[in-house]
C-alpha cells in the first residue's frame, strides 16, 4: 500500500509539474528544498559535518549557506527533472548548451567504448538524457529504487531518449559487453563502497572509500574515461561540459587502480570546490574516516 501511496502521489506531481511554467518549477523545486533543510535534522547534521571537514577554514555561517543552498538544488533537480521529462526532443536541445563535444566523439571514434564518469552533482539525470540526443544514446548504471513503481517511473524518464539502464546486479559483464559493441556507459564515481571493489582515495584530503571499476574496465579493455558535468545556466538553460579524458597510469604500475581512482575523483572534487552547492553532502561519503568521526 506505501508504494501505491507513494507511486499516486509522485503521479499527481508530474501532471501538475507538466502544466507549470518553469519559474514556478523551480520556486516550487527551491520551496522543498528549503523545507526538507528544516525538518531533515538529520541530512542538515550530515551535509554541515560534511562541509566542515571539507572547508574547515570557511566560517560557520558560510558552510551552513552552502548546505542550505544544496537543499534547495536537489529540490529544484527533482522538480526540473520532471519538468525536463515532458519536453520534446527539439525542446530539451534548445535548453542546453555543450561544452567539449569533440572530446565525446573523438573518444568514441577509438572504436573501445567510452566511459563517461560524474558525481551527485548538478543536473546528472540530465545530461544523460541530452548526451544520448547530441552524440548517441549510452548506457546508465544505476541502482533500481526501493519503490518498483517509482523506480519504473524513473526508469521511462531515463530511457526517454533512447537511453539504457543497466542495474548493478551483473553489471560488469553488460558493461562489458557495451564496450565491446563501442558504447558509451555512464557511472557515478561519488558514492560510499563496501567490499572487495573499494579502494580509499582522497577527496577533500579525507580518505573515501571508492569503486575501483571505472579504474580496472579502463585498463582492462582501453576504453578512455571522459568526465561529464552538466550545470545551470543562466535563463533556466543548462550547459553541459566534456572535459578532457583522464590520463591514464601505466597499467603495469601496482598502483594502476588507485592513480586512475584518484584522477578521477580529482576532477569531480574541482568541480565540487567550485560550486559546492550543487553536490551532494546529504550523503555520508566518508563514513569510515576516523578523523571525520573525532569531529563530530
Amino acid at each position: 500500500m506505501k508504494h501505491q501511496i507513494e507511486y499516486a502521489a509522485v503521479r499527481t506531481l508530474v501532471a501538475l509539474v507538466a502544466h507549470l511554467p518553469d519559474s514556478a518549477v523551480r520556486a516550487l523545486g527551491t520551496a522543498l528544498g528549503r523545507v526538507f533543510y528544516v525538518v531533515d535534522r538529520n541530512h542538515r547534521r550530515i551535509a554541515e559535518r560534511n562541509l566542515a571537514a571539507a572547508f574547515p577554514q570557511r566560517p560557520v555561517h558560510e558552510r551552513r549557506q552552502i548546505a542550505k543552498a544544496a537543499f534547495e538544488h536537489f529540490g529544484r533537480l527533482g522538480f526540473e527533472l520532471i519538468k525536463f521529462s515532458t519536453l520534446s526532443n527539439e525542446e530539451m536541445l534548445a535548453r542546453v548548451e555543450v561544452d567539449g563535444e569533440e572530446r565525446s566523439r573523438h573518444a568514441y571514434a577509438q572504436g573501445k567504448g567510452v566511459l563517461f564518469i560524474t558525481g551527485h552533482f548538478g543536473f546528472w539525470e540530465l545530461q544523460a538524457l541530452i548526451h544520448a540526443l547530441r552524440v548517441e544514446p549510452i548506457a546508465v548504471l544505476a541502482r533500481p529504487l526501493d519503490n518498483p513503481l517509482l523506480n519504473d517511473l524513473l526508469e521511462r524518464i531515463r530511457q526517454k531518449t533512447g537511453n539504457t539502464i543497466i542495474y548493478r546486479r551483473g553489471a560488469i559483464r553488460r558493461v562489458m559487453r557495451t564496450l565491446d559493441a563501442g558504447r558509451g556507459v555512464a557511472i557515478l564515481i561519488d558514492q560510499h563502497i563496501m567490499g572487495r571493489d573499494a579502494i580509499h582515495v582522497e577527496f577533500f584530503s579525507r580518505p573515501a572509500a571508492t569503486t575501483t571499476a571505472v579504474a580496472a574496465l579502463a585498463l582492462r579493455t582501453g576504453a578512455p574515461v571522459v568526465p561529464v558535468f552538466a550545470l545551470p545556466a543562466d535563463g533556466g538553460r543548462y550547459r553541459l561540459i566534456f572535459e578532457h579524458p583522464i590520463a591514464p597510469p601505466d597499467p603495469a604500475s601496482d598502483d594502476a587502480l588507485l592513480e586512475f581512482t584518484q584522477r578521477c575523483t580529482d576532477v569531480l572534487e574541482m568541480y565540487v570546490r567550485r560550486n559546492p552547492e550543487l553536490w551532494l553532502w546529504m550523503h555520508r561519503r566518508w563514513r569510515d574516516d576516523r578523523s571525520l568521526k573525532s569531529e563530530v
